[in-house]
């Protein structure tokens, strides 16, 4: 069994950067496998961009290292120009040659005694198979998505990296390419990089998930562990719908006004609970214990998402089955079902 390589393919590390006295990146450090696939999530502005343009060698970092494949490209007065990385970049524009074809845009970067044969199988490998002669503007959105990732690929790059790749994509499209993207970059054992705000996308892509907030890498770890283990509220309610919910801790079990509620890790005193809709289940008030109100219902198909809340006014999400009906005004009586929850000391929130 062959072992690991001794180095991660990229490693990033203490960079930051500013703009004009305005700082957008600071002391990001970020280590990505061989053959891994590394979501970079954020919001619009918290410098996700900016940090894979700066690994790319399209900005230069104020301060901070990046070595790939074990060679330091960029920091301690080292900067090696783009071309001299060895890292292919997809656009969020995707950024094509409008007056060259489809052959001469993935052929771009390719030494021309190999250029027509890795063109040919490069197309081939992203289903546009006999398109070479094509322009640009004669391709529809997806076609001109997998160009775009052809011409990266084409140049057989140690790395991938992708910034906001599927964003002009309508959600249909964007759902399927994607998923042909990831199989390709799996089937190829390529090391890549996604840019995206779309939380999503970040989790169905990525092998792991690094979370950006305000220029600084806030939670690095596998989907599961994001969506399950958040590290401040914050991440919880970026990543997917949450209601963050007070309680008083007791060792591992959170007492909440509808009931109890297990805990990740042991916890006294005041809390602020990160419930999942998913996890939370709406009884009917038979016995006349009800103690919140529903407040919204949306019908989604398989589902619904109902929005209840307590005498307090203290909202709480739950998704519930598309066979059950409520309305505004009903009484029910949550009750948690999900395994243990994230809880964060009340003053964390202050």
């Amino acid at each position: 069994m062959a072992l690991d390589p001794p180095v991660p393919l990229l490693s990033v590390r203490d960079v930051s950067k500013s703009f004009e006295g305005t700082t957008v990146i600071e002391d990001c450090s970020l280590e990505v496998g061989w053959g891994e696939m590394v979501s970079l999530l954020g919001p619009s502005g918290c410098g996700k961009t900016t940090l894979l343009r700066i690994i790319a060698g399209l900005e230069r970092a104020d301060q901070g290292t990046i070595h790939i494949a074990g060679t330091q490209v960029a920091g301690n007065g080292i900067w090696d120009r783009p071309e001299d990385r060895n890292v292919g970049m997809v656009f969020q524009d995707w950024a094509l040659f409008p007056h060259l074809d489809v052959f001469r845009n993935v052929g771009y970067g390719v030494p021309r005694g190999k250029r027509a044969a890795e063109v040919a199988k490069t197309l081939e490998l992203v289903n546009l198979p006999g398109m070479q002669d094509r322009m640009p503007e004669t391709l529809s959105g997806g076609q001109q998505q997998r160009v775009a990732l052809a011409r990266a690929l084409a140049p057989q790059p140690t790395a991938l990296l992708l910034d906001e790749p599927f964003s002009n994509l309508d959600s249909a499209l964007r759902r399927e390419v994607r998923t042909e993207v990831r199989q390709l970059l799996q089937s190829t054992g390529m090391t890549a990089v996604f840019v995206t705000h779309d939380r999503e996308e970040a989790l169905v892509l990525g092998d792991r998930v690094a979370v950006m907030d305000a220029g600084r890498i806030v939670q690095i770890g596998s989907p599961a562990e994001i969506y399950q283990q958040p590290a401040n509220p914050w991440v919880a309610s970026f990543i997917g719908d949450v209601s963050v919910y007070p309680a008083d801790a007791d060792g591992s079990i959170a007492h909440a006004d509808f009931g109890s509620i297990p805990l990740l890790e042991a916890r006294h005193g005041p809390v602020e609970v990160a419930v999942r809709p998913e996890d939370m289940e709406l009884r009917s008030d038979d016995s006349g214990t009800a103690t919140h109100t529903v407040e919204d219902f949306e019908f989604q198909g398989a589902d619904s998402m109902v929005t209840v809340a307590n005498p307090a006014g203290t909202r709480l999400l739950a998704r519930v089955s598309g066979t059950q009906s409520l309305s505004p005004g009903d009484r029910v009586c949550p009750a948690y079902t999900g395994s243990p929850a994230a809880a964060f000391p009340r003053s964390d929130l202050d």
